[in-house]
């Protein structure tokens, strides 16, 4: 199996997480919500998958290029 890392594009929040740990993602799933200068900013599956890992929490403060989420493919 291939690891597909996703980043942050901005700097922000993490406003909510919409996929826990194991679930099956298809392309362009919604996996978080990020918050930045009061706008909603998805984070969307790059592939079809497995959600491998959360590195962030809801309501940590995220950097632009800072890891977020690992899927498995």
């Amino acid at each position: 199996m291939a690891e597909e890392q996703i980043c942050s594009e901005i700097t922000g929040t993490v406003w909510k997480i919409e996929m826990g740990i194991g679930d099956k993602v298809e392309e362009d799933d919604v996996i978080m919500i990020l918050e930045s200068m009061k706008m909603e900013i998805p984070v969307l599956a790059p592939c079809a998958g497995t959600l491998q890992k959360l590195l962030v929490e809801e309501g940590s403060a995220i950097a632009e290029g800072q890891m977020i989420a690992i899927v498995d493919t």
